[in-house]
């Protein structure tokens, strides 16, 4: 672990501000739930998602301030939840969901948390137990995904989760953000570096002999100081790095505005924007073609003020394709829109009209 960071000043004020300014909410107010259609490991299904109120990623509240682009933690009650209440929680967004659409055909769990599900100071053993139990009751449930930090990714944990639920994938997802150690040290603050990213993937991969056991690997696209060629450069790069080291999917996250943040804080000088919807397109043009596991581009927050953005003509139809794309794993068809010259132009030129933006200026 590599906790001494540029930033290490600059982005626990940030924190502490964002935090101040947060109303207390009971855990069953901060949960929630939704279903659509996924990319499975075995093709087409869907995915139910379900967020779960847990104290708070413990890297965030560990002094470092979290990561620059990251507020999820203003969606925890920042102290302890019970193992019951949590359990129940779960319990009752699973059966919301189940009571819209029945689970019928092949089907994926992605249980979100604040921080890592498989920290047990944030989700307790017991929790884990017994959320697993109600899950193997469902055989068209056939993965299970969570997500942790590489440093909570251990033989006894793993072991643990996977014998609850042997006969379903379980999938743990790491943000890795990027492959370069500097962008992800030194623009994100993310706190770990590629060594221990590659410990965690080694670990779930000398489990595969025993268990049904995936990893994935989360990429941001276009943290802040980076220009739009870069970020194209960079998920290119990040998503063949991920394949090399051996995780089974790959999941990009381009850049949305989250309150509270180094990257709002940005965004409001107008220093920094979200990536062209564009430059995702790019993305995934390049990386079909390079890196042969699945790829996933979220389209969360396209086409919003404070997401991937081209213009109000093709924003909806490119989300559309994109989705479109993850689900089929193609290539978008070729799109032209009169806003594609100025997205041309800001990857051109964007290294040339870098942010010279003082960090520590009045945030």
């Amino acid at each position: 672990m590599n906790n001494q960071q540029p930033l290490e000043n600059l982005l626990p004020e940030i924190r502490k501000k964002a935090l101040k300014k947060l109303d207390a909410r009971p855990p069953s107010q901060l949960a929630a739930s939704w279903s659509g259609e996924d990319l499975l490991y075995s093709g087409p299904g869907k995915t139910i998602f379900i967020v779960l109120p847990t104290p708070g990623c413990a890297w965030a509240l560990s002094g470092s301030g979290g990561c620059s682009m990251c507020s999820y933690i203003a969606d925890s009650p920042l102290q302890e939840v019970s193992t019951e209440e949590l359990v129940e929680i779960f319990k009752n967004e699973f059966e919301r969901q189940i009571k819209k659409q029945a689970i019928d055909g092949p089907t994926a769990i992605k249980i979100f948390v604040s921080g890592s599900f498989l920290n047990r100071e944030e989700v307790s053993e017991e929790a884990q137990k017994e959320i697993f139990k109600i899950l193997t009751e469902y055989s068209d449930i056939e993965e299970v995904i969570v997500e942790s930090r590489p440093e909570y990714v251990n033989e006894e944990v793993l072991k643990s989760c996977c014998s609850l639920i042997p006969d379903k994938i379980f999938e743990v997802a790491m943000g890795l953000e990027s492959a370069d150690d500097n962008i992800r040290l030194n623009r994100i603050n993310k706190g770990f570096t590629r060594k221990d990213f590659e410990k965690a993937v080694a670990t779930i991969k000398k489990m595969k002999s025993d268990f049904k056991i995936q990893s994935k690997a989360y990429l941001l696209v276009k943290p802040v100081l980076t220009s739009e060629r870069e970020a194209i450069d960079d998920a290119v790069k990040s998503a063949e790095y991920a394949e090399e080291v051996g995780v089974g999917r790959i999941s990009f996250c381009p850049s949305t505005i989250h309150k509270g943040t180094l990257m709002e804080i940005l965004w409001r000088r107008g220093s920094y924007q979200p990536p062209w919807i564009w430059t995702t397109l790019e993305i995934i043009h390049r990386v079909r073609s390079s890196v042969k596991i699945p790829v996933i581009m979220d389209t969360a927050g396209f086409g919003t003020r404070r997401g991937p953005y081209n213009c109000k003509k093709c924003n909806s139809k490119l989300k559309d394709a994109i989705i479109a794309s993850n689900i089929n794993q193609t290539i978008p068809p070729e799109t032209e829109c009169e806003c594609k010259a100025r997205w041309e132009a800001d990857v051109n030129f964007s290294d040339v009209t870098r942010s010279a933006t003082n960090l520590l200026k009045n945030h």
